[in-house]
Protein backbone atom coordinates (compact mmCIF):
# COMPACT_ATOMS: atom_id res chain seq x y z
CA UNK A 1 0.00 0.00 0.00
CA UNK A 2 1.68 2.98 -0.92
CA UNK A 3 0.92 6.18 1.24
CA UNK A 4 2.62 9.76 1.02
CA UNK A 5 1.13 11.48 3.89
CA UNK A 6 3.05 14.26 4.49
CA UNK A 7 4.81 14.35 1.20
CA UNK A 8 4.96 16.80 -1.05
CA UNK A 9 4.83 16.88 -4.71
CA UNK A 10 5.44 18.73 -7.88
CA UNK A 11 3.87 18.43 -11.33
CA UNK A 12 4.03 20.55 -14.29
CA UNK A 13 1.48 20.50 -17.11
CA UNK A 14 -1.49 19.54 -13.84
CA UNK A 15 -4.30 21.29 -15.01
CA UNK A 16 -5.75 18.38 -17.40
CA UNK A 17 -4.81 15.36 -18.82
CA UNK A 18 -1.92 12.94 -17.72
CA UNK A 19 -0.59 15.92 -15.55
CA UNK A 20 -4.19 16.38 -13.82
CA UNK A 21 -4.59 12.51 -13.26
CA UNK A 22 -0.82 12.29 -11.77
CA UNK A 23 -2.01 15.46 -9.51
CA UNK A 24 -5.51 13.51 -8.17
CA UNK A 25 -3.32 9.90 -7.67
CA UNK A 26 -0.65 12.12 -5.75
CA UNK A 27 -3.94 13.74 -3.47
CA UNK A 28 -5.57 10.38 -3.14
CA UNK A 29 -2.59 8.83 -1.46
CA UNK A 30 -2.01 11.58 0.69
CA UNK A 31 0.25 14.08 -0.71
CA UNK A 32 0.19 17.96 -0.69
CA UNK A 33 0.36 18.70 -4.33
CA UNK A 34 1.72 21.91 -6.48
CA UNK A 35 1.18 21.95 -9.81
CA UNK A 36 2.02 24.95 -12.46
CA UNK A 37 0.25 25.38 -16.17
CA UNK A 38 0.00 28.17 -18.45
CA UNK A 39 -3.86 27.13 -18.53
CA UNK A 40 -5.97 29.09 -15.27
CA UNK A 41 -5.51 26.85 -12.22
CA UNK A 42 -5.87 27.45 -8.58
CA UNK A 43 -2.12 26.81 -7.59
CA UNK A 44 0.32 28.76 -10.27
CA UNK A 45 -0.12 29.45 -13.65
CA UNK A 46 2.78 30.48 -15.79
CA UNK A 47 5.06 29.14 -18.33
CA UNK A 48 7.30 26.80 -17.72
CA UNK A 49 9.39 27.87 -20.94
CA UNK A 50 10.46 31.14 -19.17
CA UNK A 51 13.68 30.99 -16.60
CA UNK A 52 12.01 33.73 -14.92
CA UNK A 53 8.77 31.69 -14.20
CA UNK A 54 10.55 28.89 -12.94
CA UNK A 55 12.37 30.71 -10.43
CA UNK A 56 9.07 32.50 -8.75
CA UNK A 57 6.84 28.57 -9.06
CA UNK A 58 10.38 27.28 -6.88
CA UNK A 59 10.50 30.01 -4.85
CA UNK A 60 6.42 29.90 -4.35
CA UNK A 61 6.80 26.21 -3.60
CA UNK A 62 9.87 26.53 -0.77
CA UNK A 63 8.15 29.11 0.65
CA UNK A 64 5.03 27.26 1.52
CA UNK A 65 6.91 24.13 2.44
CA UNK A 66 10.73 24.10 2.78
CA UNK A 67 11.07 20.79 0.98
CA UNK A 68 10.04 18.59 -1.97
CA UNK A 69 10.00 15.05 -2.23
CA UNK A 70 8.54 14.48 -6.01
CA UNK A 71 9.32 16.28 -9.16
CA UNK A 72 6.81 15.48 -12.23
CA UNK A 73 8.21 16.74 -15.33
CA UNK A 74 4.88 16.52 -17.29
CA UNK A 75 4.43 19.37 -19.27
CA UNK A 76 4.22 19.01 -22.54
CA UNK A 77 6.25 20.36 -25.75
CA UNK A 78 5.08 22.65 -28.83
CA UNK A 79 4.71 19.55 -31.79
CA UNK A 80 6.42 21.09 -35.17
CA UNK A 81 8.02 19.69 -38.28
CA UNK A 82 11.08 20.54 -40.26
CA UNK A 83 8.28 22.06 -42.76
CA UNK A 84 6.81 25.11 -40.18
CA UNK A 85 9.01 24.57 -37.09
CA UNK A 86 10.59 28.72 -36.77
CA UNK A 87 13.92 28.35 -35.23
CA UNK A 88 12.35 30.65 -32.59
CA UNK A 89 9.41 27.65 -32.12
CA UNK A 90 12.29 25.05 -31.67
CA UNK A 91 14.10 26.39 -29.03
CA UNK A 92 10.87 27.17 -27.43
CA UNK A 93 9.89 23.37 -27.29
CA UNK A 94 13.17 22.72 -26.01
CA UNK A 95 12.86 25.47 -22.94
CA UNK A 96 9.49 23.59 -22.19
CA UNK A 97 10.53 19.91 -22.73
CA UNK A 98 14.14 19.97 -21.81
CA UNK A 99 15.56 22.96 -19.78
CA UNK A 100 12.69 23.44 -17.41
CA UNK A 101 12.80 20.03 -16.30
CA UNK A 102 16.42 20.55 -15.71
CA UNK A 103 16.12 23.89 -14.21
CA UNK A 104 13.58 22.73 -11.87
CA UNK A 105 15.74 20.05 -10.61
CA UNK A 106 18.44 22.39 -9.97
CA UNK A 107 16.34 24.40 -8.39
CA UNK A 108 14.69 21.79 -5.89
CA UNK A 109 18.28 20.12 -5.48
CA UNK A 110 19.09 21.45 -1.85
CA UNK A 111 15.67 20.84 -0.85
CA UNK A 112 14.60 17.36 -1.70
CA UNK A 113 13.83 15.19 1.32
CA UNK A 114 15.56 12.08 1.87
CA UNK A 115 14.21 9.62 -0.43
CA UNK A 116 13.32 11.90 -3.27
CA UNK A 117 12.37 11.30 -6.66
CA UNK A 118 11.70 12.75 -9.90
CA UNK A 119 9.73 11.46 -12.91
CA UNK A 120 10.33 12.50 -15.85
CA UNK A 121 7.45 12.14 -18.94
CA UNK A 122 9.07 11.61 -22.31
CA UNK A 123 6.86 9.82 -25.26
CA UNK A 124 7.32 6.22 -27.11
CA UNK A 125 8.45 9.06 -29.83
CA UNK A 126 11.77 9.61 -28.03
CA UNK A 127 12.46 6.16 -29.87
CA UNK A 128 10.40 6.12 -32.75
CA UNK A 129 8.69 9.23 -35.35
CA UNK A 130 6.26 10.59 -37.27
CA UNK A 131 6.43 12.97 -40.45
CA UNK A 132 6.56 16.45 -39.27
CA UNK A 133 6.99 15.82 -35.04
CA UNK A 134 10.58 17.64 -35.01
CA UNK A 135 9.87 20.00 -32.02
CA UNK A 136 8.21 17.51 -30.09
CA UNK A 137 10.08 13.89 -30.82
CA UNK A 138 13.80 16.04 -30.20
CA UNK A 139 11.91 17.08 -26.92
CA UNK A 140 10.89 14.28 -25.68
CA UNK A 141 14.56 12.07 -26.36
CA UNK A 142 16.44 14.92 -24.79
CA UNK A 143 14.35 14.26 -21.45
CA UNK A 144 14.66 10.55 -21.68
CA UNK A 145 18.67 11.33 -21.84
CA UNK A 146 18.12 13.95 -19.89
CA UNK A 147 16.74 11.38 -16.73
CA UNK A 148 19.93 9.36 -16.70
CA UNK A 149 22.30 12.26 -16.51
CA UNK A 150 20.36 13.43 -13.66
CA UNK A 151 20.00 10.38 -11.95
CA UNK A 152 23.80 9.98 -11.93
CA UNK A 153 24.44 13.93 -10.97
CA UNK A 154 22.12 12.97 -8.19
CA UNK A 155 22.91 9.55 -6.92
CA UNK A 156 22.49 8.78 -3.33
CA UNK A 157 20.28 11.85 -3.03
CA UNK A 158 17.10 11.76 -5.49
CA UNK A 159 16.20 8.84 -7.88
CA UNK A 160 15.52 9.75 -11.84
CA UNK A 161 13.38 8.59 -14.09
CA UNK A 162 11.41 8.62 -17.04
CA UNK A 163 8.77 6.95 -18.45
CA UNK A 164 7.57 6.79 -22.08
CA UNK A 165 4.04 6.70 -22.79
CA UNK A 166 2.70 5.63 -25.61
CA UNK A 167 -1.57 5.84 -27.52
CA UNK A 168 -2.86 7.61 -24.17
CA UNK A 169 -6.32 8.68 -25.30
CA UNK A 170 -6.96 11.86 -21.87
CA UNK A 171 -10.39 11.24 -22.61
CA UNK A 172 -10.92 8.49 -21.01
CA UNK A 173 -12.26 7.02 -24.35
CA UNK A 174 -13.02 3.26 -24.99
CA UNK A 175 -12.14 2.15 -28.67
CA UNK A 176 -12.87 -0.85 -30.45
CA UNK A 177 -11.74 -2.51 -34.23
CA UNK A 178 -8.27 -2.32 -35.38
CA UNK A 179 -7.38 1.01 -33.21
CA UNK A 180 -7.63 -1.37 -30.02
CA UNK A 181 -6.56 -4.88 -31.93
CA UNK A 182 -3.44 -3.52 -33.21
CA UNK A 183 -1.71 -2.95 -30.16
CA UNK A 184 -0.55 -5.99 -28.36
CA UNK A 185 -2.24 -5.04 -24.84
CA UNK A 186 -5.41 -4.95 -27.27
CA UNK A 187 -6.49 -1.39 -26.01
CA UNK A 188 -5.68 2.39 -26.04
CA UNK A 189 -4.46 3.65 -23.09
CA UNK A 190 -5.63 6.19 -20.19
CA UNK A 191 -4.08 8.58 -18.46
CA UNK A 192 -4.48 6.14 -15.17
CA UNK A 193 -2.10 3.79 -16.71
CA UNK A 194 0.93 6.43 -16.67
CA UNK A 195 -0.37 7.76 -13.60
CA UNK A 196 -0.14 4.05 -12.00
CA UNK A 197 3.74 4.39 -12.47
CA UNK A 198 4.33 7.65 -11.54
CA UNK A 199 3.43 6.28 -8.15
CA UNK A 200 5.07 3.20 -7.91
CA UNK A 201 8.29 5.06 -9.13
CA UNK A 202 8.03 7.75 -6.03
CA UNK A 203 7.39 4.61 -3.75
CA UNK A 204 9.57 3.16 -1.83
CA UNK A 205 8.77 -0.44 -3.72
CA UNK A 206 11.06 1.40 -6.35
CA UNK A 207 14.02 1.81 -4.63
CA UNK A 208 16.66 -0.10 -6.40
CA UNK A 209 15.50 1.59 -9.63
CA UNK A 210 17.24 4.87 -11.12
CA UNK A 211 18.10 6.30 -14.31
CA UNK A 212 15.73 3.70 -15.78
CA UNK A 213 13.27 4.73 -18.81
CA UNK A 214 9.68 2.51 -18.61
CA UNK A 215 7.90 2.75 -21.83
CA UNK A 216 4.32 2.16 -21.54
CA UNK A 217 2.87 1.99 -24.78
CA UNK A 218 0.63 -1.45 -25.00
CA UNK A 219 3.45 -2.95 -26.75
CA UNK A 220 3.29 -1.00 -29.80
CA UNK A 221 6.96 -0.33 -30.19
CA UNK A 222 7.45 -4.25 -30.13
CA UNK A 223 5.90 -4.78 -32.73
CA UNK A 224 7.20 -5.59 -36.03
CA UNK A 225 4.89 -4.20 -39.01
CA UNK A 226 6.24 -4.94 -42.74
CA UNK A 227 4.29 -4.43 -46.42
CA UNK A 228 1.92 -6.98 -47.00
CA UNK A 229 1.17 -7.66 -43.30
CA UNK A 230 -2.42 -7.77 -42.11
CA UNK A 231 -3.28 -6.29 -45.39
CA UNK A 232 -1.10 -3.36 -44.43
CA UNK A 233 0.63 -1.48 -47.97
CA UNK A 234 2.98 1.07 -48.03
CA UNK A 235 2.03 3.87 -50.27
CA UNK A 236 5.06 6.09 -51.76
CA UNK A 237 4.18 9.68 -52.01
Amino acid sequence: MIDFKDKVAVVTGGKEGIGKCIKEEFERLGAKVYIIDNKDNDCFKGDIGNKETLEEFAAFVIKNEGRVDFLINNAPPLSKGISECTYEEFCYAMNVGVTAAFYLAKLFKPYFNEGAGIVNISSSRDRMSQEETESYTAAKGGIHALTHALAVSLKGKVRVNSISPGWIDTNYTVYEGPDATQQPAGRVGNPKDIANMVMYLCSDMAGFITGENICIDGGMTKQMIYHGDYGWILEEK
